[in-house]
């Protein structure tokens, strides 16, 4: 299966490093940017991954690929796709562009066999989770072509276009808030005495294991915290602590946020 990246930044760069992996797909790209697509090289040879053709347009990707991945900044979409729907009937269209509607690509590109889609940046690592929806005329053989595609860097689940704001601001965003959470816990093991090193260790382990706890059990998260949290113990002093300084709230509130910057990208 050849898959074609129209851009190569860091959304790109994470489905190609996984998808390489994978010996029946062959990879190519372009982008206007030259930097761009030797730090794409760099990874995926850094990755132990295959390797990746570099075209010189986005014209001659379209005439190669079987499946064309749209992976641009949605500003810029409009320019990037300028001037390629008459030869963009065939390929199946899989958009990973936050806030870009199956619609809009359908204008742009004169091609309704498309996929759209969110992935996160995990993907690099093949932990990653993509939500996507196809629109009507999708064959089951393309959506099946695409869900594989994701899966090979990750899982991948099928939802409504009208749930994929919604999946931008909680799963396509959620790694930055996962992330900024472990400096905090990080930062708070030092200020308690803790060198750097163990305090780093210790925050990503438990929020890595926290996480397969939540998976490999199957209980909500409320049931597996009050199995940590004793009476009168440290665990409800912490969290009482997070509760205090609007914790819950402040994930709430990023979370709907860039759901509604999402829609806001996508004209809505």
């Amino acid at each position: 299966m050849k898959i074609g990246f129209i851009g190569a930044g860091r959304m790109a760069t994470a489905l190609a490093c996984g998808i390489a992996k994978n010996t029946k797909f062959s990879l190519a790209a372009h982008d206007p940017s030259a930097e761009a697509t030797a730090l794409l090289c760099q990874q995926l040879k850094q990755q132990g991954a295959g390797g990746l053709e570099i075209v010189d347009s986005n014209e001659a990707l379209i005439e190669w690929a079987e499946i064309i991945v749209v992976a641009v900044k949605p500003q810029v979409i409009a320019n990037a796709l300028a001037g390629l729907s008459a030869k963009a009937a065939n390929p199946l269209i899989v958009s990973v562009v936050a806030g870009t509607k199956i619609e809009t690509l359908v204008d742009l590109l004169g091609n309704e066999n498309v996929v759209r889609a969110m992935p996160n940046t995990p993907c690099l690592i093949g932990q990653g989770v993509t939500a996507y929806c196809v629109s009507k005329i999708v064959s089951k053989e393309h959506e099946q072509f695409a869900h594989e595609m994701f899966e090979s860097v990750g899982s991948a689940i099928r939802v409504t276009e009208e749930q994929l704001d919604a999946v931008t601001g909680l799963s396509g965003s959620g790694p930055a808030y996962v992330y900024t959470f472990i400096e905090a816990l990080i930062d708070g093991g030092v200020m308690v005495g803790l060198p750097r090193e163990i305090a780093r260790a210790l925050a990503v382990q438990t929020v890595a294991g926290a996480a397969a706890m939540v998976e490999s059990t199957g209980e909500q998260p409320a049931v597996l915290r009050d199995q940590v949290t004793s009476p009168g113990g440290t665990t409800i002093e912490g969290l009482q602590q997070l509760e205090k300084h609007g914790f819950r709230e402040s994930v709430h509130a990023a979370v709907k946020s860039a759901t509604q910057r999402s829609i806001e990208l996508s004209g809505g």
